[in-house]
């Protein structure tokens, strides 16, 4: 049975909100709620950018049975990765076997901010891997040194860690980084119904977890949702590797002055507020292979979507 899950926007909700959101998705029915890890919004019009794990306590506070996951951190650059493996050892105790943990080679938008040159992509993901491993390490609760290339630790112990290794997934975006997440993670986290990248996660022997984002907006009519798109996530139409090289978000907002309306048509964001539409993207994402799919509501109307998707999507996947 695959589980259909709510994205928790950090870009675009306060803390609060995001807090409130995952227990009214717990509320509908929702199987498990991602929230993102970022220091800054895509653009402007988003507005918000929480510090995802003091949010993660709230949430854990607020919720009872849903699982949730954090999709995704980059634990290389901005947070170095003892720190990260701290807070993850934390939120995984307080979540219990709710907690999964997404790592991925990151953005320059958020990244650049502590004056670090940003490298290329695959520096970035020895990167991870070396991290990884401090994390890991740290995790078991024994005291911890580690002199490598990119990171140094010495006499570091975590007191406070679960009593399992928690679940590590890692981002892929194309065929050879899902190798690579075959070989390093617990499963495999992407974005839209990308066959291919399931393909070769699986070829190289992967096993784990299988989870993509689908974007969509509900509103009044499509005309709307397409407008509310086009003002609040214009990003999701940009082409490339812009999303992981662009430095600001003011880079970001004039990148996407190129961004037409009807880009935002095409781009595969379900912008009807029709049952069946919302149905057929899941199920797409589900014949490509994926086992978790989770979606995110562009833009405010947060219950909007919730009430819909609780009356009129969520009872076909049960």
């Amino acid at each position: 049975m695959t589980a259909v899950g709510y994205a928790l926007s950090s870009e675009e909700h306060d803390p609060m909100e995001l807090v409130a959101n995952a227990a009214r998705a717990e509320d509908a029915g929702f199987d498990f709620c991602s929230i993102s890890d970022h220091f800054h919004p895509w653009v402007s019009a988003q507005g918000e950018s929480p510090f995802v794990w003091s949010t993660l306590g709230g949430i854990a506070v607020e919720t009872d049975e849903i699982d949730v996951g954090v999709g995704v951190t980059c634990p290389t650059i901005r947070i170095h990765p003892v720190n990260v493996a701290h807070a993850v050892a934390t939120v995984d105790e307080m979540f219990g076997d709710r907690f999964t943990f997404g790592v991925g080679t990151g953005e320059n938008l958020n990244e650049h901010v502590t004056g670090e040159r940003w490298p290329e992509h695959d520096v970035r993901l020895e990167m991870l891997e070396e991290a990884m491993e401090v994390m890991r390490n740290l995790w078991t609760g024994e005291t911890t040194s580690h002199h490598g290339e990119h990171y140094t630790v010495e006499n570091a112990r975590l007191y406070t860690v679960p009593d399992e290794q928690p679940t590590t997934v890692a981002s892929a975006f194309g065929p050879q980084t899902a190798e690579w997440a075959a070989d390093h993670g617990d499963g495999l986290w992407c974005s839209g119904p990308q066959g291919e990248v399931v393909d070769a996660y699986e070829d190289a022997g992967g096993d784990g977890p299988m989870l993509t984002q689908m974007h969509v907006c509900c509103a009044e009519s499509e005309e709307e949702a397409i407008e509310t798109v086009h003002e609040y996530w214009p990003n999701g139409s940009l082409p490339g590797e812009l999303a992981q090289t662009l430095p600001t978000p003011a880079h970001f907002e004039q990148a996407a002055e190129m961004v037409e309306r009807e880009d935002v048509a095409e781009s595969g964001t379900t912008t009807e507020q029709d049952a069946q539409a919302h149905i057929d993207s899941i199920q797409e994402a589900i014949d490509a292979g994926y086992d978790h799919v989770y979606v995110h509501q562009i833009g405010p109307e947060q219950e909007r979507m919730l009430e819909f998707y609780e009356a009129e999507v969520l009872p076909s996947f049960r």
